[in-house]
């Protein structure tokens, strides 16, 4: 059985002063191998709480996590994670940060340069594989921390808002190479951002949640993501369709964040 489940993932926290936090209730999805989801919504739906349960770094209170039939029990290499900020070995080059999770491994270490100069090449870092972390820009660094995650091979990519720091041309670029190593490799991307119109590019599936508790809102089937990979994304966003849906789920946060100051300004 490939794929993942989520099943009735609900996630409460408990506060020093003896309240909690609901932060997801009942939360279910099953995600085919191979698709490119896309998650938003209002501050505080549990997008990132999500993320972090399916890669492993929390333990819901209740449900389960299933991939590729066997369940989830913490961190895993089959599962790679890319975060906002690309947590990178600062003092080690550009070929040892992608080449340290086959290292780890006990990659022979001819094989393991082979993987890692090839995952350079189709990010765009070829010329730049004996520079320093710290030497490169923020697009440059998040293009670091796909090939690291790509190298160790993973069936599940998580990116937890990856772009979210990046200058608009430099997310542009960066999107067009998300959609370009998700066609080429055909893993499953869950991808957490804010940005709608992110979603609606890299997401042929697309969820958006509700807070308080945590829970799928609606669902959105794309064609998008499949269209922007060969296709400049300007011209993508210039379909009327892009546009509807783009300013319907606009409106859906809206409501939603109007609701949350509403609550909050009466509690």
């Amino acid at each position: 059985m490939t794929g993942l489940t989520i099943e009735n993932i609900s996630m409460r926290f408990d506060l020093p002063n003896g309240s909690f936090v609901q932060a997801l209730q009942d939360v279910s999805l099953n995600i085919k191998a191979g698709e490119l989801m896309s998650v938003l919504g209002p501050s505080g739906c549990g997008k990132t709480t999500l993320l972090n349960i399916v890669a492993g770094f929390l333990a819901p209170t209740e449900g389960r996590i299933v991939l590729n039939g066997h369940e989830v029990h913490g961190p895993d290499a089959e599962r790679g994670m890319v975060f906002q900020q690309g947590a990178l070995f600062e003092w080690m080059s550009v070929r040892d940060n992608v080449e340290f999770g086959p290292r780890m491994k006990g990659m022979a270490v001819a094989e393991r340069r082979e993987k890692a100069d090839h995952l350079l090449e189709v990010t765009g870092l070829r010329d730049f594989k004996d520079k320093a972390i710290y030497e490169l820009s923020g697009g440059m660094q998040q293009r670091v921390a796909l090939a690291r995650c790509l190298a160790n091979d993973p069936d599940v990519i998580l990116m937890d808002e990856p772009l979210g720091a990046l200058d608009a041309l430099t997310r542009e670029k960066m999107q067009g190479l998300v959609l370009q190593l998700w066609k080429e490799t055909g893993k499953t991307v869950i991808l957490i951002t804010h940005s709608v119109e992110e979603a609606l590019l890299l997401g042929e599936r697309l969820l958006v949640m509700a807070p308080r508790p945590g829970r799928i809102h609606r669902e959105y089937r794309l064609p998008f993501a499949e269209a922007g990979v060969n296709a400049d994304l300007r011209e993508v966003k210039k379909d009327p369709k892009f546009g509807e849906t783009r300013d319907e789920i606009l409106s859906m946060i809206w409501e939603m964040e109007e609701e949350i100051m509403g609550r909050t300004e009466s509690a």
